[in-house]
């Protein structure tokens, strides 16, 4: 079963050095150990774009504007038996970096194009 494992960023700042190493020794356990599928950082929510339906055609804004301190820092796709797996990788992370974690199942298994090398996706 796929899960994403999403970070919950309370700061503006980047990763740290050593959490940057935290992070980096997760993401090389979990493709060793096979639950890697996907991972990445994501910049500040003022650098995203929102787009909406308004009518016939989409409509693009600035944003999200976030309310909260908290907003999605970054995520890790795993594949694992179940969910209590997939809680045990999201604590390991969350210790590791000090961070709030989320696990949230894919109810369908997420595909891969054949042809992306693991290496450039991380």
């Amino acid at each position: 079963m796929h899960y994403l494992v999403s970070v919950i960023d309370d700061t503006s700042d980047s990763a740290t050095p050593d959490e940057m190493a935290a992070i980096d020794a997760y993401n090389e356990r979990l493709e060793t150990e096979g639950h890697w599928v996907f991972a990445g950082g994501l910049a500040a929510p003022d650098t995203a774009t929102v787009i909406d339906n308004r009518g016939a055609e989409a409509m693009f804004t600035d944003g999200p504007f976030v309310e909260t301190k908290e907003h999605l820092g970054g995520f890790a796709v795993v594949d694992v038996r179940d969910e209590a797996e997939a809680r045990y990788w999201a604590g390991r992370i969350a210790v590791a970096v000090g961070w709030p974690q989320e696990v949230h199942r894919f109810p369908h298994r997420v595909a891969l194009s054949p042809d992306t090398p693991s290496k450039a996706l991380s």
